[in-house]
């Protein structure tokens, strides 16, 4: 790839993230999908962990962390998306993970907070404040959302914290990463079974198309930002890939017919400036 073309394969990636969101905001039965989801992340999983080396054994205890964080996120986002408007919960989901990050860096790992990290997340910060405020002061009726929204880009920093610990140990990243995929698909789909029991097959054929459709999305996302990083810049990237907040807005109007209004376009787009702000002052 050419450096050139790393803005435009980021920006096609950030567009296929929001669009695998979207499908999974309006999948009838969402655990359903979300387990067929993680089906093809288990295939592709296993597919690229029979060439690749073994992690290292001090990388399996972020492995098993991971996927246990994994699980708890897409839970809390299927949560999140049956309750709330899509162009609402994943603004909210995403703006509040690397201000999450950031935070953390700061508080345990020693991070300075200051000049443009210190702006990016005050901005992030007042992003949030008008997305969960665009309606006006929230009832007692849309907390549940808001806090499930919160809750899943908290979960975001969390896996994000622990697969950047994991890659390190493991002594290569396509294991990792091969691994990474294995657990989670495995994980995701004993806790889908768990919940619906023998259910789950004649549930898991009902919406398969659309579940299946959004895994590969989803794979294909994250293949085209690793591929970015090998040819360009880590916190440009990082950046470019946030317009997904933006777009995802947009695919609520023009596909799910919700209202975006003003303020949330506003709001969205303050987001997305922060998370800029941010990715680029670490870099």
């Amino acid at each position: 790839m050419t450096p050139e073309a790393v803005p435009f394969v980021v920006l096609v990636a950030a567009l296929l993230h929001a669009v695998w969101n979207a499908l999974a905001h309006g999948m009838a039965d969402k655990l359903a999908g979300f387990a067929l989801m993680n089906t093809v992340f288990l295939a592709v999983g296993a597919a690229m962990a029979w060439p690749a080396p073994l992690p290292d054994r001090s990388a399996w205890p972020c492995l098993a962390a991971s996927a246990a964080l994994q699980v708890c996120y897409q839970l809390q986002l299927l949560r999140a998306y049956r309750l709330g408007d899509f162009g609402q919960m994943y603004p909210l989901a995403r703006g509040t993970s690397p201000m999450v990050v950031a935070l953390v860096a700061a508080t345990l790992l020693g991070d300075q907070l200051h000049g443009p990290r210190l702006l990016g997340i005050l901005v992030i910060s007042l992003g949030l404040a008008g997305l969960a405020f665009a309606g006006g002061l929230p009832g007692r009726e849309q907390l549940p959302a808001l806090g499930a929204a919160l809750t899943t880009g908290a979960l975001i920093a969390a896996y994000t914290v622990v697969d950047g610990i994991g890659v390190r140990r493991a002594g290569g990243a396509d294991g990792y990463i091969a691994w990474m995929f294995l657990t989670q698909g495995a994980a995701m789909l004993m806790v889908a079974a768990l919940l619906r029991g023998r259910a789950l097959p004649g549930q898991l054929r009902q919406g398969r198309w659309t579940g299946l459709t959004g895994g590969l999305i989803s794979l294909t996302a994250y293949g085209l930002v690793v591929w970015a990083q090998t040819a360009g810049d880590l916190a440009t990237i990082a950046a470019l890939r946030e317009t997904s907040i933006v777009l995802a807005a947009l695919i609520g109007v023009l596909f799910l017919r919700e209202r975006l209004g003003h303020v949330r376009l506003a709001a969205s787009a303050t987001v997305l400036t922060g998370i800029a702000v941010l990715e680029l002052a670490h870099g």
